[in-house]
């Protein structure tokens, strides 16, 4: 692939992701801005399990996410923005968090689930 084919390809990439607000970074999880103090990383397949590639989260989703998933579960099912957004806990969450200030952050709190797994 030539470089000039490569770039129109990122370019029509970039233009698919949602416009931002006021020049803000999106979340791609609850597609509102986030602030600059609230800029997490998250590898879409945990660095653990040899993901390189990353996206801006909230800090919240970002959090949320980890105390509802384990790195195998995201490795395997959830290593797409999509994938997240489908089970009924992050339907929920997505939704209540939609509500809030773009700079809000509440602790978030392991899943009875993962915390029985020890």
């Amino acid at each position: 692939m030539t470089g000039r084919i490569r770039q129109k390809r990122i370019q029509a990439l970039l233009e698919a992701l949602p416009a931002p607000r006021g020049g803000d970074v999106l979340c791609p999880l609850c597609e509102r801005p986030i602030p600059p103090s609230q800029q997490d990383a998250h590898h879409w397949v945990p660095k653990s399990r040899g993901g390189v590639q990353t996206a801006l989260l909230h800090r919240i989703c970002h959090r949320q996410i980890h105390a509802l998933f384990t790195e195998t579960e995201l490795a395997r099912t959830y290593a797409t923005v999509e994938a997240l957004k489908q089970p009924e806990e992050m339907v929920r969450f997505i939704r209540w968090v939609q509500t809030k200030p773009d700079a809000f952050f509440e602790k978030s709190r392991k899943s009875q689930r993962l915390k029985s797994r020890r």
